[in-house]
């Protein structure tokens, strides 16, 4: 990801599909919770571009066809298509439309056509005031993170972590956006396996760091703009919380960097329980004696002494969970599953 100059701010079909169950727990959230309202064919949703500058034209089309295979009406952005060096426009046109889909009666819900960059610097001119008058669901993931964790923390809206509207519309996750949007169902976040005819499965294993389970809050997202956003007015409260946290393309020692910076400023130690995602590209660069993921992710979290579980399929992967970010969920590290406990619409 080209998140490094955010670092200097440091103060981050069936049977194929995820099992799905219900749960009997309805107990009210948390009153500072703000819960959107639900969604239904025929809608409109709105796709707006946040982050960084998309150069394929084609991609527009990509994800207008998308979403309205997905059922939608589409409204695009007034600046999707603009550019300012990597930005898709300048930060008050990227804010704008951000702004302008939530204070639109006719736009139900929001999806980013990508990630990249550029998503913190808006942070300071999004309306939030506004979004708490309007609760609409937001999706997307990577630089999006920032958006999730600033909206949360004015809020307490839940939003939602998942693909972009450029993103990888197969099966598995236009299956999992309908039980979610349309459906509503209380679903349990479980890894599938693709067929092979190795002795033993290696797709999408979990590793258990730590067993037990737990309830809480869900909050994270991309580590590297989670750790870039720590000490602002935009970085939620983890108290008793479950943290999740994926990243792509960052060398172990720049892991440990940034798990150094959630113990420094006090996100580990307040947690209930831990979920790393996929690291897409996260080998060791070919540097002498450098740690393992694997090591890094012990360091940090076995003394902490709660439920922990890696390889949740959570990040810059083509099949991923869609996690709605502060919902109230269940973690399982021995099973490595996530449930969802309430509802997370009106």
């Amino acid at each position: 990801m080209q998140k490094r100059a955010f670092l200097k701010s440091l103060g981050l079909l069936a049977g194929s599909f995820p099992m799905l169950s219900f749960d009997s727990a309805h107990s009210a959230y948390d009153p500072k919770t703000l819960l959107p309202k639900a969604l239904k064919k025929g809608d409109t949703v709105g796709l707006i571009s946040p982050s960084a500058a998309t150069a394929d034209r084609m991609q527009f089309t990509f994800a207008k066809e998308a979403l309205e295979a997905l059922g939608f009406e589409v409204k695009l952005g007034k600046n999707l298509m603009s550019r300012r060096g990597h930005l898709a426009g300048t930060d008050e046109e990227r804010a704008g439309d951000l702004n302008d889909m939530f204070a639109d009666k006719e736009v139900k819900a929001i999806v980013s056509i990508r990630g990249g960059s550029g998503a913190a610097r808006i942070l300071p001119l999004i309306d939030y005031k506004n979004i708490s008058k309007n609760p609409k669901p937001l999706l997307g993931y990577s630089d999006i993170t920032a958006l999730h964790c600033a909206i949360h923390a004015q809020t307490g809206l839940i939003t939602f972590h998942g693909p972009m509207g450029s993103g990888s519309w197969n099966s598995f996750n236009v299956d999992q956006f309908e039980k979610v949007f349309f459906e509503q169902e209380m679903i349990t976040y479980e890894n599938i396996h693709s067929e092979s005819d190795e002795l033993v499965v290696k797709s999408n294993r979990i590793q258990t760091i730590t067993a037990g389970k737990a309830t809480g809050k869900i909050l994270g997202g991309n580590l590297s703009v989670l750790t870039a956003i720590s000490g602002s007015p935009y970085y939620p409260d983890f108290k008793d919380a479950i943290l999740f946290i994926e990243d792509v393309g960052e060398d172990p020692y720049k892991m440990d960097r940034m798990m150094s910076t959630l113990k420094l400023n006090g996100t580990l130690e307040n947690i209930k329980g831990f979920v790393f995602g996929q690291c897409s590209d996260c080998e060791p660069g070919g540097g002498y004696g450098s740690l393992t993921l694997d090591q890094v992710l012990d360091d940090y979290i076995l003394p902490l002494n709660i439920p922990a579980y890696s390889g949740a399929m959570i990040g810059h992967i083509s099949k991923q969970f869609i996690i709605p970010v502060g919902a109230k969920v269940a973690m399982d590290a021995d099973k490595g599953t996530i449930t969802l406990l309430e509802s997370v619409f009106q």
